[in-house]
């Protein structure tokens, strides 16, 4: 059995903001140093991993180093396509500037955003690559909400039609001949 832990990266000034960061690269606000700090603490006392990858945008690098240093782990591979979903030109917009720039229904026009089709699928090829390349390890991914959010979807549709995933959240996936599992769900515990 292949297990994967997915967690969301720490809180971010924009995130604080409400605004959509998409692939802008921003980095971690203190708070967001404190949770890494927090899902570090757990991961110490509660589990054990044998391979870590981060997403190549700084606010996953910098949780991912964060727990690396606290549970004395190194970070394996930064990946790419565990970016977060590119957001064209909303990046940097609270929902309320986008309504008052381009009206309510702006989700019905085309604003330079990736499809969720394509941000799953990224998702769901590298899972079949960790599979692959890892199999029968346990394997730690920082990466981001909504790439997490939409793979989820992808992997269990029956479970989750709809997705939200918290700042630091751990969710676990369990991978056993062919199928998939999930043990836990968005998990903040260890926030305090």
């Amino acid at each position: 059995m292949t297990t994967i832990g997915l967690i969301r990266h720490g809180l971010t000034e924009w995130n604080a903001l409400g605004k959509a960061q998409g692939i802008s690269d921003i980095p971690l606000n203190d708070q967001g140093r404190r949770q890494a700090l927090e899902v570090a603490g757990r991961l110490l006392q509660d589990e054990k991993w044998d391979v870590m990858i981060s997403s190549d945008l700084s606010r996953a690098m910098e949780t991912a180093k964060i727990i690396g240093s606290k549970v004395n782990f190194p970070i394996n591979l930064y990946d790419k396509r565990i970016r977060e979903i590119d957001c064209g030109k909303i990046e940097g917009t609270t929902e309320e500037e986008r309504i008052t720039k381009w009206g309510r229904n702006w989700r019905e026009l085309n604003l330079g955003m990736e499809t969720f089709e394509d941000v799953s699928n990224r998702g769901l090829e590298f899972l079949a690559e960790i599979v692959q390349t890892y199999n029968g390890k346990r394997v730690l991914v920082v990466s981001h909400g909504a790439l997490i959010g939409l793979t989820l979807q992808q992997v269990l549709p029956q479970r989750f039609q709809k997705t939200y995933i918290d700042n630091t959240s751990l969710t676990i996936l369990k991978h056993n001949e062919g199928n998939w599992e999930c043990s836990l769900y968005n998990c903040t515990k260890h926030l305090t």
